[in-house]
């Protein structure tokens, strides 16, 4: 038998070579990522051990003889006698339209999202739009049966995507839903307990980028958050002994002076819940098309005439120890496209 061998047309260029086995020949993730592993898959001549690698337009694949089992077309069948019609039945009554059905709501996850994964983790480059993992909130009120018809999580998306559809991902740290950008999961609880130490320590790397109404001093953000800052909004405090005061260090650099924007980064030292939006906010720059904490506690919002639908915030890059090997590990991605036309048209000013 010999080996399989395609070119990359123009609806698989730029695709991962994972994306492209799953789209020509129905692979899970899995499946794909075992193909590679294993030696079974060359990329112009050369075997290719990166199931992430992107692939240009009209680069040969090779898969080896036997690796997978490509389906044959059926033969056609042969045509067989007309049946005598059956005799008329009586009339029935025209049953009612079927009730349409409930449409999945949220984005679809596309393949290409997994930017990494294998027994023990999974990296993702979230889109913008989609909730990471269902609340606890959410998971009370609703129970296993009802969360079915919520809107769906990133969470909840990633075990088919994966292959293993049976078993869950465990979230050890989340992205707001309207933020893009790199998140990891667990997938054994050993992993999770790790990477819950690594977040808890601070070791970890993470950095966004943002885009924002003003220019923020470049300078170290430390103070600390409480759930009410005195209008309903999470915000920092002067009161370094509150009750449910939390630490939050943002370490902010300003990249592009864009007039009266700026594209800016932010490292983060700690993990608490809208950090960048709230010291962006506190700092007199908040985010382009940040709608909640883009003001003084009771003030008026700041103007926005960025006419950005989201806050510009994306997750750039990850890093952190891998739970097993302990090999350190990191990711970059660049912004998605709304981010990166904002930014484009900004330059263009």
């Amino acid at each position: 038998m010999p080996p399989i061998q395609f070119a990359v047309d123009r609806r698989e260029a730029g695709k991962t070579l994972a994306a492209v086995l799953k789209l020509r020949y129905g692979l899970s993730w899995a499946q794909a990522k075992r193909l590679v592993e294993r030696g079974h898959v060359r990329v112009s001549g050369q075997v290719e051990s990166d199931v992430a690698r992107r692939l240009k337009l009209g680069k040969r694949v090779e898969i080896a003889a036997g690796a997978i089992e490509v389906k044959r077309a059926d033969k056609p069948k042969t045509k067989e006698k007309p049946k005598p019609a059956a005799p008329p039945k009586a009339k029935e009554k025209p049953k009612p339209p079927a009730p349409p059905k409930r449409a999945a709501s949220g984005p679809a996850l596309d393949p290409d999202c997994i930017v990494y994964a294998d027994e023990a983790i999974v990296v993702v480059n979230k889109p913008a739009g989609l909730t990471t993992v269902r609340s606890t909130e959410d998971v009370a009120e609703f129970g296993t049966h009802g969360q079915r018809f919520l809107t769906k999580t990133l969470a909840g998306m990633l075990p088919a995507a994966l292959g293993a559809p049976n078993k869950p991902v465990i979230p050890v740290h989340r992205l707001d839903r309207d933020t893009s950008g790199l998140v990891v999961f667990a997938r054994t609880k050993a992993a999770a307990e790790n990477l819950l130490k690594q977040f808890r320590k601070h070791s970890t790397e993470r950095r966004y980028l943002a885009l924002t109404r003003g220019t923020p001093e470049a300078k170290k953000l430390d103070s600390v958050f409480v759930r009410d800052r005195g209008d309903g909004r999470r915000g920092s405090t002067t009161d370094f002994l509150a009750e449910d005061g939390k630490r939050a260090v943002t370490h902010v650099s300003v990249r592009e002076v864009l007039g009266k924007l700026a594209l800016v980064e932010c490292r983060l030292e700690t993990g608490r819940t809208h950090q960048v939006r709230i010291h962006l906010g506190e700092a007199g720059a908040p985010l382009c098309g940040e709608t909640v904490y883009d003001r003084a506690v009771n003030g008026a919002p700041k103007p926005d005439d960025s006419g950005a639908a989201r806050p510009m915030l994306h997750a750039a890059r990850l890093g952190f120890v891998h739970p097993e090997s302990g090999e350190p590990l990191s990711w970059e991605v660049p912004p998605p496209e709304d981010f990166a036309a904002l930014l484009k048209e900004l330059r263009g000013k």
